[in-house]
């Protein structure tokens, strides 16, 4: 998927440069592919903003604000924190599922063909 236009926007925004804002891109972009199952739906779309925007935040020093200033509360990081390293939890094991299956298939398959 291509970078969005409002890439470097955020860069500025958050104080990062915009090469470093490509390569969160890309790892945002990856880890919503793998979340959302595919790579064109909205919800892989807006996961991979939210993810973007939330790595961009983590590595620049300014924030980005999303929410109104009256919604916006003291825990609003933690609690977008906290979403981001469950989902992480269940990306590793689903990778670690997937490489499990790959390797059985080729113990097998490799069985099969020297009998």
């Amino acid at each position: 998927m291509k970078a969005p236009k409002i890439l470097p926007w955020i860069a500025h925004k958050t104080g990062i440069s915009e090469e470093l804002a490509l390569k969160l891109w890309r790892r945002a972009a990856g880890e919503a592919e793998v979340i959302a199952g595919c790579c064109n739906s909205s919800d892989y779309y807006r996961l991979a903003v939210e993810r973007f925007i939330d790595f961009a935040e983590a590595e620049g020093n300014r924030s980005v604000v999303r929410e109104t200033v009256g919604s916006r509360t003291c825990i609003s990081w933690l609690w977008r924190h906290q979403n981001r390293i469950s989902k992480l939890n269940l990306i590793a094991a689903h990778n670690l599922v997937r490489l499990w299956q790959a390797n059985l298939s080729d113990l097998l398959g490799g069985q099969k063909h020297a009998a």
